[in-house]
This record gives C-alpha cells, structure tokens and sequence, in this order.
C-alpha cells in the first residue's frame, strides 16, 4: 500500500464522519490527534524510540480495542492529560512542553463512539511498515495538501503549492549550520523542505558530526505561527520529519509582526508566504515599533521584517501578491528600502490560480542582504533585477491543470547556480511559446530592445532605469496576454454603462415572467415597489 493510497483511505472517513457534523478541515485536527498517539505507538513497537514519551494512560493501547461511551470518556481524558499535563484528579502525568504544545487545548468534537472506534480500527489496518519505509511525513503532508485543496475546508490560505515551494528552496541552497526562518510557517512546508534539501546533500545526515545533527535537529528551523489549530497541524508535520525544534518545537506559537517577530535573532534564510490582505481593525496586530514605515498592508509589514531580520549576507525568498510591487505611498518607501539595503536579484512572477484565492496575481521576490560585494554595505545595494515572466499567456491552473515542477525547471535553469543570484545570466528563455506572444503597442520595457529578447520570458532591468521608468514599482511586464482587453478600444463609459443597464432590465425582464408563472405575484410586486425606489423611478 503507497502513502497516496493510505492518504485516500483515510480521508476517505470524512464522509463517514460529516454525520458527525465534522467538516474537512476538523477532521484532519481529529485525525492528528489519533494520529501522534498511533505513530508514537509503531515508533516504540519497532525501537524507534527507545523509551515511550507519551505517559501511561495516554497510549495506543489505552484506547484501541474499547468501543462505545468508555471509549469516548477514556480518549477526552487523554486529550485532557496530554495538553494540560495532568488527570483529571490533578495528578501530574507529563512535563513535556512539546507534547503540550501539540496537544494545547486538544479537544474532540465527536459525538457519536462508532466513529472514533471506525477511525481506531482503520488506522490499525494501515501497513505502517511500508508506511514508514515511504516516510511518515511524506504520508501526513499528503493529508494537509488534500485538506488544502479540499475548497470546503479553508486551509489553502495556509498550503504552498510544493513545487513552489521546492524550486524557492533549490535556488536558495540552504546550508549545514544556518539559522533558517519562516515569519508565516502555516503548517511549516518551506522549512521541511529546507530540511529535506539538507538532508539530499549529506547522506541523511550521516556526513554531520553528532554536534551538527543536534544542531540541525532543534536549532537551524524556526517559525512563528499565529493560528493554534494550524501550529499544531505543523509540530505534528515537523517531529515526522524528525524535526524537533527547542522547548516550543520548531514552530513557534505568536506574531510575527508582535513581539514575536521583533525577539527572534538574525536568520542566515528566511523562506515566506506571509497571509494576503490588510491587518483586521487597520494595524491593530502589527505591534512592532522597529518597523521604519508603518503599515496596516501585512505585507509590506513582513517584508519590512524579512529583510531587516536577516544577517548580512542572509538571502531570503518571499512570495508576495502585486499591490506589493506597485502600491504608492508607504509601499514605495518600503521597496526603496529593501533595495538600498540589499540586492533584489530575481523577481518570479507567478501564474494565477495556483493559491486558494483565485484571480490573486502573486510573485517571489528573491535577494541577498547586503550588495553583491559587499554583504555589510547598507545602501545602493541593488544594481539590477532580473525577472522572469510565468504569468503572461500561461495555462489556468487548478484542479483539472495541475501547477508542478514542469513548469517551474526553466526558471530554476536561468537562476543559476548561486543562491545569491551571482550566477553568469543572459537575457533570453522562450519557454511555454513566448516567442509567439504579441507585444503592447507601447512599452517602455521594450524601448530599445532587440525584438528577439522582447519576446523573451527572462530579462534584466537596471535600478536606474526602474526609477526612472517606473517611479520605483516593481510591477514589470513586457508581453502582452492574449486575453487582455485593449482599454484603447474600449467604448466610452456611457455607452458600456447603457449596455450593462439594458442586459440588467432584460433580465429582471425574464425573471418577473418567471416569478409569475409560480404563482408568486405579490412577491413581485413588493420587488419592483423596491427596485422603484432605489432607481428613482426608471421605467422598464
């Protein structure tokens, strides 16, 4: 049986248990609660581990074979016990500060004692030998990619693709030894992935002394997290990975943009996805008073962080929506900033519908703190930026077009081999039939430009010419999208609007007909009174 197997029989118990009013998103919290109990389990069984961490009474064994109401009783005590580290008498079972983070205020939201028994019995029917040859955490993050594309549940506001993920990893190279963050970990992707690529690049780790592996085992990844429910999601997915951070785990419960963010130390590589959209009651949850412009936009606000919070020399890759790359005011002052303080190398500007929120246009920034020759220097630090267009003429990703490796491999080729974008780079990459794809009438991207390399999907634009062409936006697109709409042509606004207008009152049209034959004429009447007075007395 593969991981993508046991993946689908377990998620497949969600429709058994949505009778228990537990949606998708529930549903995987319940299954990680099970879950740590039931790995925990085949870890001691196969000497794994060589002592249980878990205590007596909050064991595999304590549940698996009981059924009806003793076993519902028995599993909410557990959870008690394990979050807060004592019975329901008070006695102290647990000091384990980890295992209290994972399981703080854990609790169940079944009902019924046949469907936790029905999710007992399938995890023990689970060949977790090949389970465990496959890798666990590969095993539990095909569980979170499912709930993340699962639209119903919510969660792909905290789900990278991973294969953005990895290509941001690849060029970046992260190291034996460095101090890696994410400001935004979500359920921690970028930073197992980072693990992962340490772990491809020294024989799984064998190559490391054993003070080098207790490095990279609690100290080399930190994230901060703001959601509980998700940090769980995360400490669960790190400790598969054999990931165990400090105290708190790797992922740390807080705001980065609090006090949270303001106390973690310089990171050599910081990895990010920070949440889109404004700071809920203006800039009430940016509390951070080093941040030199302030913002309710989260975004310029991690920004400002991510590259204040690196070491010189430290490079960082961040995925960020447009408004970034060309909102005025506060939002110029910070992209000044950051290219007087480091060197904005690269720009990747992604395709649509490849996040959760559809439509939203994103892109991933990556630079070096620092300049090229000098990682101490604090100003001028960017000379030019590079920028690679994947958005422009490309597919319409989604479940039936599937966004993965394929597309992403030219990028990673142009990039080179420096993870500070130090590599010998030409204009030129045709990728995808870009050499095919029109050109605006008017551009001063193409100004000057060989018509060959207008077509291409990778150019270079020097800090002088950004500022004086473009005001310091970094909004830069040179090909023309076959769909766009020509706002030269268009009619005038009058004549759009009287369109609209007359398609709008044919279908008021069509639906009163509607409305009638079903006999709900006062209904009607009571509509078109109201449609009346709103309109001020348009005639149909």
């Amino acid at each position: 049986m593969t991981n993508n197997d046991i993946v689908q029989k377990l998620w497949n118990l969600c429709d058994v248990l949505r009778d228990d009013g537990i949606n998708y998103s529930d549903y995987v919290t319940e299954l990680v609660l099970l879950l740590f109990i039931k790995m925990v389990h085949e870890n001691t069984e196969a000497g794994t581990l060589k002592k249980h961490p878990l205590p007596e009474g909050c064991r595999w064994s304590d549940i698996n074979g009981k059924s009806g109401i003793n076993l519902l009783n028995d599993y909410k005590r557990i959870l008690l016990s394990l979050s807060t580290g004592r019975d329901s008498d008070g006695t102290l079972v647990h000091d384990d500060p980890l295992i209290s983070a994972i399981y703080a205020d854990a609790q169940t939201r079944l009902r019924e004692p046949r469907h936790l028994e029905q999710m007992i019995k399938t995890l023990d029917q689970i060949d977790w030998f090949s389970a465990q040859k496959d890798g666990l955490g590969d095993l539990y993050e095909g569980l979170l990619e499912k709930n993340a594309n699962e639209t119903k549940s919510g969660a792909g506001q905290y789900f990278t693709p991973r294969a953005l993920i990895n290509t941001m990893v690849r060029c970046l190279k992260p190291q034996v030894g460095e101090h890696i963050q994410d400001p935004a970990a979500g359920t921690a992707g970028f930073l197992i992935s980072a693990h992962e690529y340490i772990k491809s690049q020294t024989d799984d780790l064998y190559d490391l002394t054993a003070h080098e592996k207790a490095f990279q085992a609690n100290h080399a990844f930190v994230g901060i997290e703001l959601v509980p429910g998700t940090r769980r999601l995360a400490l669960m997915n790190c400790l598969l990975h054999g990931m165990e951070g400090d105290d708190e785990g790797v992922v740390h419960l807080g705001n980065a943009l609090g006090q949270a963010g303001a106390g973690l130390e310089k990171a050599n590589m910081i990895l990010a996805n920070p949440p889109f959209g404004t700071s809920k009651g203006g800039d009430a949850s940016i509390t951070r008073d080093d941040l030199t412009y302030k913002t309710s936009n989260k975004q310029l606000a991690f920004l400002q962080h991510i590259y204040r919070n690196l070491k010189p020399g430290g490079r960082a890759a961040v995925v960020l929506p447009d408004n970034v790359l060309f909102e005025a005011g506060v939002g110029t002052d910070v992209r000044r900033d950051l290219m007087n303080k480091c060197n904005l190398h690269t720009i990747l500007r992604l395709p649509t519908g490849i996040f959760y929120a559809q439509g939203v246009k994103t892109n991933v920034l990556f630079f070096t703190k620092g300049s090229a020759a000098d990682k101490y220097q604090e100003e001028n630090c960017t000379k030019n930026v590079w920028v690679y267009d994947l958005r422009t003429n490309m597919s319409n990703f989604g479940k039936r077009t599937p966004f993965g490796d394929q597309h992403l491999k030219p990028f990673e080729t142009v990039y080179g081999e420096d993870p500070n974008g130090h590599s010998t780079r030409e204009e030129g990459e045709y990728s995808f039939h870009s050499d095919k794809i029109e050109l605006p009438e008017h551009s001063d991207e193409n100004e000057g430009v060989d018509p060959r390399l207008a077509h291409s999907r990778w150019r270079h634009f020097s800090r002088q010419w950004i500022a004086e062409h473009k005001g310091d936006s970094l909004d830069i697109a040179w090909l023309k999208d076959s769909d766009s709409v020509d706002a030269a042509n268009l009619p005038e606004p009058s004549v759009l609007a009287g369109e609209a207008m007359g398609e709008l009152v044919q279908a008021l049209s069509e639906l009163d007909a509607l409305i009638r034959e079903l006999g709900a004429e006062e209904e009607v009447d009571g509509a078109k009174v109201l449609l009346n007075e709103v309109t001020g007395g348009v005639k149909q």
